[in-house]
């Protein structure tokens, strides 16, 4: 198996609708052994059995913003695995009114979280974890279109997202002198508790399904399959990437569409394929 003997830390998961989960059951059934992480006592009710179901016991408290979570973090690593091979940061989050509102109304202080949370964050772990992490380690964060693009309703998650694949970079160039790999993967949309967040979200889904070339969204099983494949050594030349998993839509610029005698609009391999 691609991942035996590999350990790994699972930051972020909330549920087994997430992206994280489907990172976490790509690398278990590859044989690697992980830990996971839980935000409140809330969330820690529904990791825990998904710690389970991929033979863990292994379960820590962490709030990427508590000083004292970051701190103890690397020794409850150490003591239950030494040192680990992978890590999955899985973090964002932004005020609900920086989300609901437009983008030029966001205050100094929903900027600034969701900038700590879903970008420092990143940064503050893997110094935090620096003294367990092996040194050909492969860490992973998760981005998406909004960063690099303009995604309706995104806001200042587009705006962090932007900073986090630069994030990626600027870290990929410093730890790889340490033989340590970092890489994002761009997942398309997905209905997940994240997703909830974003207005309108419904038809950003009908929207890349309807635009992307593959003519279909993404499932947390495929992007977890990539996201298996570049914590493995199968990429253990790749570092400093963000990975798309969204069906194509990344590379489409403008849908292709023509319109019959009733003026109806429709895409233009639509027809070719009938």
């Amino acid at each position: 198996m691609i991942m035996n003997g590999k350990k790994g830390l699972i930051v972020g998961l909330a549920n087994n609708k997430s992206i994280a989960y489907g990172i976490a059951k790509a690398c278990h059934e590859q044989g690697a052994q992980m830990a996971f992480t839980y935000l409140n006592d809330a969330l820690k009710k529904r990791v825990e059995p998904i710690a389970k179901e991929f033979d863990s016991e292994y379960v820590y408290e962490l709030d990427v913003s508590n000083e004292e979570h970051m701190k103890g973090l690397a020794a409850k690593i150490k003591k239950d695995f030494g040192e680990i091979d992978f890590l999955v940061h899985s973090v964002a989050f932004a005020p609900k009114e920086a989300l609901s509102e437009p983008f030029m109304k966001t205050s100094k202080k929903a900027f600034s979280i969701a900038m700590d949370i879903s970008v420092y964050s990143l940064i503050d772990l893997t110094n935090s974890l620096e003294s367990v992490l092996a040194d050909d380690a492969s860490i992973l964060t998760l981005s998406y279109l909004g960063g690099p693009k303009y995604i309706a309703n995104y806001n200042v998650m587009g705006v962090a997202k932007a900073a986090l694949e630069s994030t990626v970079r600027y870290m990929a160039v410093e730890l790889g002198v340490k033989g340590q790999r970092v890489n994002a993967i761009s997942a398309g949309p997905i209905r997940t508790l994240a997703a909830a967040g974003i207005g309108d979200f419904k038809q950003i889904l009908n929207w890349n399904e309807a635009n992307a070339p593959l003519r279909r969204n993404v499932s947390t099983t495929q992007v977890g399959n990539s996201a298996m494949y570049l914590l493995s050594d199968l990429a253990s030349g790749v570092t400093g990437e963000v990975h798309y998993v969204d069906s194509g839509y990344n590379i489409m610029g403008m849908a292709a569409v023509e319109k019959d005698e009733n003026d109806k609009v429709t895409l233009v391999w639509d027809n070719r394929k009938n």
